[in-house]
């Protein structure tokens, strides 16, 4: 028997499988833990295609640090955050004159105690924190429109400020291949109507075909909802930007900073040899977790989990995939087009009717589980995911019995212990 262990919101399950039953742990290809400290010091004084940071900004101006929201607090903002705030003080600018914009896209606004534990005591005190709102409109100016139509509406706050300082994690993303570097700015800090417009070019032009394939994790060559993003971030003057990328162990695994693009590509690519596994064939039977809180805090969080493990789960088999779900489904319109439509078709004309995010989020899970026995082990009730596929259970034994029941037998499984972030590959 093997023992495993897996995160779940904030606590940890322990349970044992036969290991002739497990038929390869797919995790990160770990590298050696180092104090995040250290690595954010060393990317600080090593820029990619870049002057150091306090050798860019001058005396007498002002700065914007645009950070990510709680739901990406896996970053450690808190721990980082000093070190860029030193570099612009080195630099010659003064804490007065120092603004934090959190990027929220058109996530949930956070009360105050959830901004001081993000940002940390000592900096929430001293530093004047802004939070984006995507549809504040006296708190947005359009600066452009990119090719693909997408009008470029952006927080004030990026274009009154001196210097602009990008923040962020590096991961795979179901929709822009990557997440962090452009990010950021689009969807992390624009218009409602901006962000929309970008994320409805994930859907094919003709109706019934539904999302592109070029749209995936791990893609940037010809993906249209990067390359928009990329044309929009073109529009504004980020000065500089901090990534980081996680090390599938609660840690951090490496820093990049420097160049908008050139940094961003190079933390891709420090992404993908982490957490791109390839494996030789797909499995029947996949169990999984999210990776723990805030990772499953929510189904909408939860669905880029279910993205990277379906990938390896053969034509009507089983995923067990275990994720909290405290928080609810997490928007009320992934609730709608979950619940009151019975069917992907149908879904898909809703979205090319009348796109949004959290639409699309729920349209995501339902194609993606499609063609497997999907279940889920969750606080979530079975009441609230009606109509689409979802199996919800309490415990990882009750969906254990379910597959022995219909198989006969447990098949040799695949496990993912950080599935939000571990990307498979045939």
């Amino acid at each position: 028997m093997q023992n495993i262990a897996f995160k779940y919101g904030k606590e940890k399950i322990d349970f044992n499988l036969d290991s002739a039953r497990i038929k390869k742990i797919i995790e990160a290809n770990y590298s050696e833990q180092q104090a995040l400290e250290l690595i954010a010091k060393k990317a600080l004084a090593e820029p990619i295609a870049s002057k150091r940071l306090s050798k860019i900004v001058n005396e007498g101006e002002t700065a914007v640090i645009v950070i990510s929201d709680l739901s990406r607090s896996w970053q450690k903002i808190d721990r980082f955050l000093p070190y860029i705030v030193e570099e612009l003080q080195s630099g010659g600018i003064k804490l007065k004159d120092i603004s934090l914009l959190c990027a929220g896209g058109s996530h949930r606004p956070h009360s105050k105690a959830e901004i001081e534990k993000l940002i940390g005591k000592e900096l929430y005190q001293k530093l004047n924190f802004i939070a984006h709102d995507s549809t504040k409109k006296e708190d947005l100016r359009k600066v452009g429109e990119t090719s693909y139509g997408t009008p470029v509406i952006i927080n004030k706050n990026i274009l009154e400020n001196d210097r602009v300082i990008l923040t962020g994690g590096i991961v795979f993303h179901p929709l822009a291949g990557f997440a962090g570097g452009r990010k950021s700015l689009l969807p992390g800090t624009a218009a409602y109507q901006s962000i929309m417009k970008n994320h409805s070019l994930s859907l094919a032009e003709k109706e019934g075909a539904g999302i592109k394939t070029s749209v995936d994790s791990n893609n940037l060559a010809d993906n249209p909802v990067h390359l928009d993003m990329v044309e929009a971030a073109k529009m504004i003057n980020v000065d500089f930007i901090f990534n980081v990328i996680p090390d599938g162990r609660g840690g951090i695994a490496a820093a990049v900073a420097g160049d908008l693009f050139a940094a961003h590509q190079k933390g891709c690519q420090i992404t993908a040899d982490l957490f791109g596994i390839e494996i030789k064939e797909k499995a029947e039977l996949v169990i999984a977790s999210c990776g723990g809180f805030p990772k499953d805090m929510n189904l909408y969080q939860i669905s880029k989990a279910i993205i990277n493990s379906v990938r390896v789960v053969q034509k009507d088999g089983y995923l067990l995939l275990m994720g909290q779900g405290k928080e609810g489904i997490g928007h009320p319109e992934v609730k709608d087009i979950l619940q009151n439509y019975n069917n992907n078709l149908a879904r898909e004309k809703l979205l090319r009717k009348s796109f949004t995010i959290a639409r699309f989020v729920g349209y995501l899970i339902t194609t993606k589980i499609e063609n497997i026995n999907f279940i889920l082990i969750s606080e979530l009730e079975q009441s609230q995911l009606n109509n689409t596929g979802i199996k919800v259970v309490k415990t990882l034994d009750a969906g254990l019995e379910i597959v022995k029941n219909e198989v006969g037998e447990l098949p040799p499984a695949y496990i993912m212990p950080d599935a939000a972030n571990t990307l498979p590959f045939e």
